[in-house]
Formats: structure tokens, C-alpha cells, sequence
């Protein structure tokens, strides 16, 4: 730690034990983590609807995944490639159910898959 480091470090310490902190508004409440500042300003309401509807970035982001593994195995000419992408689909799918299973949504049902599809050709 450099010497600016070690001097603030000393200087929070000091007013934490000299009870400076203690009536600041908000204190012994949770933090709100909630916040979308880390999410582009575009962006924002379309994030704040998916994460209001369930859907977390990481489902986003191993739907995009799968989606790029299929168009691979689609082109793919190299059998033993093609084997190997079938299994990261397999790995990402089992991943994506759990996450799913998690939020108790069944992501195997016909109706879902059928549902899923009619929107991702409307989006695509």
C-alpha cells in the first residue's frame, strides 16, 4: 500500500472509533445493490423489465452462447469440431436448466420450447 493508503485508512478508522459514523442517514440499513449504473443508459428500462420478469444476466448471456454454439454446429464441417461443440451445447444447457430449475420455470416443456422459438424468430 502506498503512504495515501495507509493515512486514510488511519484517518476512517479514527472517526469509525470516535463514533462519527453513527448517525449518518441510513446507518444499520442494508445497502440498495440494485442499482443499474453499471448498465448503459439505452439499456437500462429493457434491463430493469427482463430483471423484473425473472430473466438475469447470466441466463442472457448462456442463451447467446448456445445460440452461437448451434450457428457453429450448423457450419461446422470437422466432425471431431462438431463433437466437441455438441458437447459446450450440452455443458451450457445443463447449466441454463439449472439456473431455470432454480427459479422453478420447466424450460423442457413442449409449450415453453414451442413459445421460445416463436420468439426468437420474431427477434431474430
Amino acid at each position: 500500500m502506498d503512504l495515501f493508503t495507509i493515512l486514510a485508512e488511519q484517518k476512517i478508522k479514527k472517526a469509525y472509533e470516535d463514533g462519527e459514523f453513527d448517525h449518518l442517514s441510513g446507518f444499520g440499513k442494508p445497502l440498495n445493490l440494485d442499482d443499474d449504473s453499471s448498465v448503459p443508459e439505452e439499456l437500462r428500462m429493457a434491463h430493469r423489465i427482463m430483471k423484473n420478469a425473472g430473466f438475469s444476466t447470466e441466463e442472457n448471456a448462456l442463451r447467446q452462447e448456445m445460440l452461437q454454439i448451434e450457428d457453429l454446429i450448423r457450419d461446422c464441417e470437422d466432425q471431431l469440431e462438431k463433437e466437441g461443440l455438441k458437447k459446450d451445447l450440452n455443458e451450457k444447457l445443463l447449466k441454463f436448466n439449472g439456473l431455470m430449475s432454480k427459479k422453478r420455470i420447466k424450460t423442457n416443456s413442449s409449450v415453453f420450447k414451442n413459445y421460445e422459438h416463436k420468439i426468437e424468430k420474431k427477434l431474430l
